[in-house]
């Protein structure tokens, strides 16, 4: 069935000037610029790990969506907590493991796993795997957010623009 002259517009009627786009393949997106913005001695432990940021491509601003893929041996992040961001994760490809407080859980294609803010629980998912992992990621952007890392001297706050500022867990900046 061939596409409406609707779907094959760019953007919606009265977006034409805002760069905006109403529909993309998702596997096209470009990758983020900044592989990470962790300070420089927690970036090495990033590598395997390739960010394609969606929902910044549509404008949204009040949510992040990324479509995360895992090399053979990355992480999705330092295992980490926030205090007032909520995230949700659907696995695409691969078979991830998820590292919490309670432990180690396998996760496959068409599983999906949610964080709820201010629990403390540090997360993150593990490729141990030989095939790359691919995943949705979906988070809101709350100013004032912190986040914790239980496993390295790391805390992190979002500022009111929206960027990261990296503390040492004794408050002294990095």
């Amino acid at each position: 069935m061939k596409p409406s002259k609707r779907n094959e517009r760019s953007c919606l009627p009265g977006m034409e000037n805002t760069g905006f786009k109403l529909a993309i393949s998702a596997k096209d997106a470009l990758p983020r610029v900044t592989p990470s913005s962790y300070p420089l001695e927690f970036r090495e432990r990033m590598l395997g790990r390739v960010k394609q940021p969606l929902g910044d491509l549509f404008g949204l601003t009040n949510f992040g969506v990324n479509l995360t893929r895992l090399a053979p041996r990355a992480v999705s992040a330092l295992r980490h907590a926030h205090s007032r961001q909520d995230e949700f994760v659907y696995i695409l490809e691969g078979y991830p493991t998820l590292v919490t407080e309670a432990g180690a859980t396998a996760l496959s294609p068409g599983m999906c796993t949610g964080f709820r803010a201010g629990t403390g629980d540090g997360h993150q998912l593990v490729n141990m795997t030989d095939a790359d992992v691919v995943y949705l990621e979906v988070g809101d952007r709350s100013p004032g957010d912190k986040a914790t890392y239980p496993d390295d001297d790391l805390q992190a706050l979002l500022g009111e623009d929206k960027k990261w500022q990296f503390l040492h867990k004794d408050g002294t900046p990095y």
